[in-house]
């Protein structure tokens, strides 16, 4: 009878401790909300680990914004857009923050998926490079050597920027490397220059070398497309109040989140094992401030499209071979519930 009575005692703090044990592998690397009573527990599945760029999605959890709109967030990291993609059309995550070439992709590959808003409207695609070597033209990467990854976006679409621009492939040599590899390749000196994103790398490099770096974005030299945004599955998009909070939410904390830089980074502290420096983490945020909008979408809030600037990025996609074939708008956009242009 002792031993039973020791056994229900014991139990709620065995429970307790189960609870507090059971965060994953990458606990750090989530954010959940308030668990607000009543609101509907949410997914986001990110590109990447956090970095700068998803300040606006942490400051939107942590003031409330998503608890507002009725929403429980939490936010896990990924492994590259493609595999957010894959993960989110598999509904193993409610909805993603991935860029627009892989849903392309993934559309293509008959994965049912959509994009419910491009955030990042102009292309971070750029080459980095320490600021002491000079660059200040496509011409200057002649002979140069550059860290790529095969197969990927940037991969693709980096010869159609040299194109436009008097240059061919053959020009400059592309290192074959993995993605997490680019900045010590930089860094060591086995390349010259990487293919990243402008809102990303540099700013990192900088930060551990003490030295400058420079970004030749692929949208100042004559090539532009949409890059990251948030992401649902076919089957999430039945659920329509959901994503229309969702929508909503999201577009509030960009809005609020550009007003308050410093607040938006802050709110990431303590997220992610891997979360860059505090002022490296400013840096990228800033350099994504100045992503947010097209020419067609300067009036609009964060993550409202515009059917021209989408078809523009599916011209671009299949010229640059990402997909083989251009779909109607419709299949790759879902502005049932999306916030319009």
């Amino acid at each position: 009878m002792r031993r039973r009575t020791l056994a229900a005692a014991l139990l709620p703090i065995l429970l307790l401790a189960a609870s507090a044990c059971s965060s994953g592998d990458e606990p750090a690397a989530n954010a959940s909300g308030s668990g607000a009573k009543g609101a509907d527990k949410v997914t986001l599945m990110l590109n990447w680990y956090p970095y700068g760029e998803h300040a606006p999605i942490y400051y939107g959890v942590k003031h409330g914004i998503f608890a507002k709109h009725g929403i429980d967030l939490n936010i896990q990291a990924g492994q590259g857009s493609g595999a957010t993609v894959q993960a989110v059309g598999a509904g193993n995550a409610d909805f993603g923050w991935a860029d627009t070439p892989a849903l392309l992709a993934g559309v293509e590959k008959g994965i049912p998926i959509k994009s419910l808003g491009v955030y990042l409207q102009t292309t971070p695609a750029s080459v980095q490079f320490f600021s002491a070597k000079g660059y200040t033209s496509p011409a200057d990467l002649k002979g140069k050597t550059i860290a790529g990854t095969a197969g990927d976006a940037l991969s693709k679409t980096f010869p159609m920027f040299l194109a436009r621009n008097g240059l061919k492939l053959s020009d400059v040599k592309i290192q074959n490397t993995a993605p997490a590899s680019k900045i010590s390749a930089v860094i060591s000196g086995q390349v010259d220059a990487l293919l990243g994103n402008a809102n990303d790398q540099g700013p990192t490099i900088a930060k551990k070398t003490g030295k400058g770096t420079s970004a030749m974005k692929f949208a100042d030299f004559g090539l532009t497309y949409y890059s990251n945004g948030l992401i649902a599955s076919d089957s999430e998009l039945s659920k329509t109040d959901l994503v229309d909070r969702m929508v909503k939410a999201m577009s509030e904390s960009w809005t609020e989140a550009a007003k308050d830089p410093k607040a938006a980074v802050d709110s990431m502290a303590g997220t992610s094992q891997q979360l860059p420096a505090p002022e490296v983490l400013r840096k990228q945020f800033d350099a994504t401030l100045q992503l947010l909008h097209t020419k067609d979408s300067t009036s609009l809030p964060p993550g409202a499209n515009t059917a021209a600037d989408w078809n523009a990025t599916v011209q671009t996609a299949k010229e640059a071979g990402l997909i083989s074939t251009a779909k109607p708008v419709s299949d790759y956009w879902d502005d049932s519930v999306a916030l319009k242009g």
